[in-house]
């Protein structure tokens, strides 16, 4: 008979900003020291992020320290995606304030991540353009070069 794995412990403040799936432990454990390192984000971000709204107020421990949950991890991992997209703060606010709302604005939510999708898309269209351009370039210098190479000097 097979012995049962033993129970995972909680997982590390990178683990959850990284892979952040599952239902988030709500336990308030995560510094603000460890949060700036796994999310990529300054002390002074995160702060921000809080004072602004896109995070819900914090717990804190005894003396003061802000502790974060996974689910802060959770909601900090998504922002930084949306951010990646080029999403304005104006946007993420209004995103997390649907959130709050709840189910009913399912379809508000969707709408924008939609109109974001999009502009995502045509932003990678663009680069390939670009990319195809540079592509040229270089290989059009790349021949230069080889010309100019076996060439005696002058």
């Amino acid at each position: 008979m097979a012995t049962p794995a033993p129970a995972a412990g909680p997982r590390s403040c990178s683990e959850v900003f990284n892979s952040p799936v599952g239902d988030p432990d709500r336990t308030a454990r995560h510094t603000i020291g460890e949060v700036a390192a796994a999310s990529g984000l300054t002390a002074h971000t995160l702060r921000w992020y809080e004072r602004i709204g896109l995070l819900d107020p914090v717990d804190r421990a005894a003396g003061g320290q802000r502790r974060y949950c996974d689910a802060d991890l959770h909601r900090l991992a998504f922002l930084g995606r949306l951010r990646l997209t080029g999403m304005s703060v104006a946007d993420m606010l209004r995103y997390v304030d649907m959130a709050r709302r709840g189910e009913q604005t399912y379809g508000e939510r969707r709408q924008l991540l939609e109109a974001q999708r999009e502009e995502v898309r045509q932003r990678i269209a663009d680069l390939r353009a670009t990319l195809s351009v540079l592509d040229y370039k270089i290989d059009l210098y790349a021949g230069k070069a080889a010309d100019t190479t076996g060439a005696p000097a002058q």
